[in-house]
């Protein structure tokens, strides 16, 4: 779906940050920001949320369970060794379950990313500012088709007043 938006493009961090407070602050929706390096703090000013992190958690416990029945079968189940009287389940298991339940959580939590953004190899980057990817930090807000002249001008007045280095308006495809 393709949509109308403005584009305000900042060339320092400190300014964007600014930029984002004084547009929330005039209750003025940002629909994305676009940034070269990830910024702390910006991912709460726009008040996202994301449950990957909760992903994260269920593949590590459900790598950890996976890792302890198939450590516990080929070792106590299916082909015990017993040397000099020690136990068949030992707790020589924990570095192995530690080492593979964080690699069954990273590689699950990558897939998952990558599932929910439909990043795929061969697919074609749609970028609303190619500059973000170098040095540029762009601020997008949709525009919608109900929005009257008025309150256009209010926003560019805000991206101005706050530094943007150039405005614009845009197609995107979201």
């Amino acid at each position: 779906m393709k949509s109308t938006s403005i584009i305000g493009i900042y060339k320092d961090e400190d300014v964007f940050l600014n930029a984002i407070d004084e547009l929330l602050a005039n209750n003025i929706r940002i629909y994305d920001v676009f940034s070269p390096f990830p910024l702390h703090g910006v991912f709460e000013k726009l008040k996202l949320k994301t449950k990957i992190p909760y992903a994260t958690f269920i593949y590590g416990v459900l790598g950890t369970i996976t890792v302890f029945i198939f450590l516990y079968w080929t070792s106590v189940v299916n082909y015990p060794l017993k040397f000099g009287g020690k136990p068949l389940n030992t707790l020589s298991f924990i570095i192995i379950m530690f080492v593979l339940t964080i690699f069954v959580g990273t590689l699950f939590t990558f897939l998952t990313y990558f599932t929910l953004e439909k990043m795929f190899p061969g697919k074609k980057v749609k970028l609303p500012e190619p500059r973000t990817t170098s040095d540029r930090f762009a601020i997008l807000i949709e525009k919608d088709p109900e929005m009257d002249k008025k309150e256009l001008e209010k926003i560019n007045d805000i991206l101005e007043k706050t530094g943007a280095i150039e405005i614009k308006e845009s197609e995107v495809d979201y």
